[in-house]
């Protein structure tokens, strides 16, 4: 639509930066004042593109002193004075609709909608959920006077309007800043903050009514969490981002930033593995600034309209495997909120800004029945009361009931990690601390039997970058439960000889589906370790290893029978192993001769003795004529392909198999490209 809109008006201006744009400079659009095909397009069109109607307001000397009325207009009438005849388009994602500030007023219907349940469903955002935490005010016979005695100022009818806002605005800082209340605030938040990080990582930032509550706050924090306080940029876990003035005090000064530290900061808090995870802000940093790993907004501050719509966005952006964000509210914004969002609902837009946590809590317990029913007939609650000895042997245990399920693994691995997605956000409500030993022993199972990942694709990136910590118990987190061997409760094998003895250790193992999975690994990761040498051979090995998994899954062969099958696989692994000796050819010249040697004609035409002749040759072509940049320069993969073909033809290869052989022999050469570099 903008496209279209963009050909109609072509040959016109389009102003971008209208925001700065003074009245007083009305001149500069003289000479476009009467021109039709002018599009004006405004973006972030909720917050200055208002003010048809005049205003009043007092005029001041400079020095803050009432001289008497003036009359203004919004940048709206300025900017339709200055260019009538222009098309105005307008991008928002909060729209406005009051007295003189409604944006559909202003830019006319709605061309097109974007709204928060399709971004969600894009995956363009995430789900913000919504906590309450209310810190309640409690006033001292101190405080109840001050707040009376404000209470009879404010009737004073020769107060002007200004003043009325201000003397209200300073009564309520005065309640929500007073020191008891600062420190309830204080505590809670640093409690909250440290058990959402145990298995959420990630970073928060701070709304507070004002510079002193702000300073004040941060002192708080920091005598409850020394260690997080820095005096240099650079360092430190928890910042203040506000401007300050000489009259501020030297508490408040302290904090002061300038532009460019404020642009170290946000670099600092947009990096993932930057220290800096905890930010204080005023008005700052609300609008406009994206830290995807931000998960909380703790909001302490009145909000309203499109500027609370605008602060709650800052923990929706994508991160990883980020489930959601969270905004904690201390001061009972909910009221607000909904009127924030009303009109947002009412123009079009569909889906909920916010989900109640109580929600991601119903979600969490449902899929805690799910993992908790595929352990049905297995007492896993005696985990809870065991020793470390006694949690390993039951870990075990319970690996091997999960895999003797129909489709267990998947399954299992799918719904705790779904479990633990929703955990995360639940996390401190007391739910989820309830449950906490639970989802602990669910992934100590679930982290097993990733270990024992052996289809040869290992964890996929979203199982490593993940902002999701796991939760299991320390006294499980030690080198013993983390190898998956001992985890199997047997001997670690050398790996590279696959001994008889290993081998019938397996055999005789108690649990079979466990071992059939330490097998199964074991063999993966040694025939993926032969693939850069022998790349023909180890995808003939691969297919014969996923082969008989799949008969297994199947049902074909039970546990037992395939692992019979798996260790005929590692004694031919071991057979293989002596053919490059017997032949008196190096790892990687056997690895260039099973490759020309892997067709029916090849050697049916060709006596043994001189396919390995030429496999030698190759190697030597291919070592020569490789440099650092050759697999990715098509010039020289060209001129290696034609000596490849041309070193096959003077050898008389079949000339049928003469293209396959090419390529399969240029692909073994990139596999040990590092190799011949850097020998």
């Amino acid at each position: 639509m903008l496209k279209e809109l963009l050909k109609v008006a072509s040959g016109g201006v389009i102003f971008s930066t209208i925001q700065k744009f003074q009245p007083d400079e009305g001149n500069v659009f003289d000479t476009l004042s009467e021109r039709e095909n002018i599009v004006v397009i405004a973006d972030e069109a909720h917050r200055t593109q208002y003010g048809f109607k005049a205003k009043t307001i007092d005029d001041t000397d400079g020095h803050g002193n009432i001289i008497g009325k003036k009359i203004v207009y919004g940048f709206a009438k300025y900017m339709r004075d200055a260019l009538p005849n222009a098309t105005y388009l307008g991008f928002t994602g909060t729209p406005i609709e009051s007295t003189d500030t409604n944006t559909t007023v202003v830019f006319g219907n709605y061309i097109d909608i974007y709204d928060i349940a399709q971004s969600i469903e894009d995956g363009a955002t995430v789900k913000i959920y919504y906590e309450s935490r209310l810190a309640r005010i409690s006033l001292t016979d101190e405080g109840k006077k001050l707040v009376s005695d404000l209470d009879d100022e404010l009737e004073l009818n020769e107060q002007s309007e200004t003043q009325k806002d201000k003397a209200k605005w300073t009564q309520l800082e005065a309640l929500i800043g007073s020191k008891s209340r600062v420190k309830q605030v204080a505590l809670d938040l640093v409690d909250h903050f440290e058990q959402r990080q145990e298995v959420f990582e990630g970073k928060a930032m701070i709304v507070a009514m004002s510079r002193r509550i702000a300073a004040e706050l941060y002192a708080e924090i920091i005598n409850i969490r020394p260690q997080w306080h820095n005096d240099d940029l650079k360092k430190g876990a928890i910042k203040v981002v506000m401007t300050s003035d000489s009259s501020d005090g030297p508490e408040i000064s302290k904090h002061h930033t300038t532009k460019d530290q404020r642009r170290a900061l946000a670099d600092r808090m947009k990096n993932p593995e930057d220290e800096l995870k905890l930010v204080i802000v005023r008005d700052m940093w609300l609008t406009g600034f994206d830290v995807p790993p931000m998960h909380t907004l703790y909001i302490d501050k009145p909000m309203q309209g499109h500027n609370l719509m605008q602060a709650i966005a800052r923990v929706n952006r994508v991160y990883k495997d980020k489930p959601g964000g969270l905004i904690v509210d201390y001061l009972g914004i909910a009221s607000d909120l909904k009127k924030a969002l009303s009109f947002y609902s009412d123009s079009g837009g569909k889906g909920d800004p916010t989900v109640l946590q109580e929600k991601a809590v119903q979600m969490m317990l449902e899929k805690l029945e799910v993992v908790s029913q595929m352990f049905y007939g297995f007492a896993y609650e005696e985990y809870f009361e065991a020793d470390t000895s006694k949690k390993l042997s039951l870990i075990l245990a319970a690996e091997e009931h999960i895999l003797s399920l129909d489709n267990g693994k998947k399954q299992y691995t799918d719904e705790v990690t779904a479990l633990s997605l929703a955990f995360s956000i639940a996390i401190p409500h007391e739910q989820a601390m309830d449950i906490k030993d639970e989802v602990s022993l669910f992934q100590a199972v679930k982290s097993r039997l990733v270990k024992f990942d052996g289809t040869g694709k290992g964890e996929t990136n979203h199982e490593v970058e993940t902002t999701i910590r796991q939760v299991i118990d320390k006294a499980l987190v030690t080198d013993q439960v983390i190898d998956v061997f001992d985890a199997a409760g047997i001997r670690k094998p050398d790996i590279s000889i696959l001994s008889d003895e290993f081998l019938l250790e397996v055999k005789n193992m108690e649990h079979k589906n466990i071992a059939l999975e330490v097998l199964k690994k074991l063999l993966n990761d040694e025939i993926k370790s032969r693939a850069k040498k022998n790349l023909v051979q180890s995808k003939s090995l691969m297919e014969m290893l996923e082969n008989s998994i799949q008969k297994y899954h199947s049902k074909i062969l039970t546990a037992a029978e395939v692992i019979d099958e798996l260790i005929e696989l590692s004694k031919e692994i071991k057979e293989k192993d002596k053919e490059p000796q017997e032949m008196g050819l190096s790892d990687y010249e056997y690895g260039f001769y099973v490759a020309i040697a892997d067709n029916n004609s090849a050697r049916e035409l060709m006596e043994k003795d001189k396919l390995r002749e030429l496999a030698v040759v190759l190697f030597e072509k291919v070592k020569a004529n490789t440099s650092i940049d050759w697999t990715i320069k098509e010039s020289i993969k060209a001129k290696l392909k034609v000596i490849v073909k041309r070193t096959l033809r003077q050898y008389g290869y079949p000339p049928d198999m003469q293209k396959l052989a090419t390529e399969t022999v240029l692909k073994q050469a990139e596999s040990i490209a590092s190799d011949l570099l850097n020998p």
